[in-house]
């Protein structure tokens, strides 16, 4: 009875099998590497308007280059003067070739300009303003020049004759 014992406790203990496990984890890890260069977030600093208060007693800012973007058409203007009207086409579509070209123009007169203000009614889509964006940041010949990277957006003015 003693010797049985002592072959029980002898007995070789059996090896764990971390193979599959192995083949897992080596297959999994790339995987997951590769897929996590998708998932990145593009984060654009914009410009916002502060909260409007009751009184202001700072002076507005001086003019500069605006686009103002409403239902029926897009606006670039300099200052107070407008420079160019884009109207949109008949399904709603921004021409955002002619803008790109125009702004273009406007950079290749002042290089050093950087900022450029979207104004907005409230009614325009919120893909109109992504599209606009995209349009003002980079050259339309070089995508990798940045054309008005400091975008500030604002609401529209409403027309004259709108109720406000």
């Amino acid at each position: 009875m003693i010797s049985k014992l002592h072959k029980r406790r002898r007995a070789p203990t059996s090896e764990l099998q971390i193979t599959a496990f192995m083949n897992l984890m080596v297959v999994l890890v790339p995987f997951l590497l590769i897929t996590a260069v998708f998932s990145q977030l593009s984060v654009l600093e914009l410009a916002l308007p502060e909260p409007a208060s009751e009184s202001s007693d700072e002076p507005p800012l001086p003019p500069g280059l605006r686009v103002v973007v409403r239902a029926d058409a897009v606006t670039v203007t300099a200052g107070d003067r407008p420079v160019q009207s884009f109207p949109r086409a008949e399904d709603g579509a921004i021409d955002t070739e002619a803008l790109g070209a125009l702004l273009s123009e406007i950079k290749a007169r002042g290089p050093d300009e950087t900022a450029i203000t979207l104004l907005l009614e409230p009614t325009v889509a919120y893909e109109d303003l992504v599209t606009v964006m995209d349009t003002v940041r980079v050259q339309p010949d070089d995508p990798k020049q940045d054309m008005f990277p400091d975008i500030a957006i604002g609401e529209a003015a409403p027309l004259n004759g709108e109720a406000s």
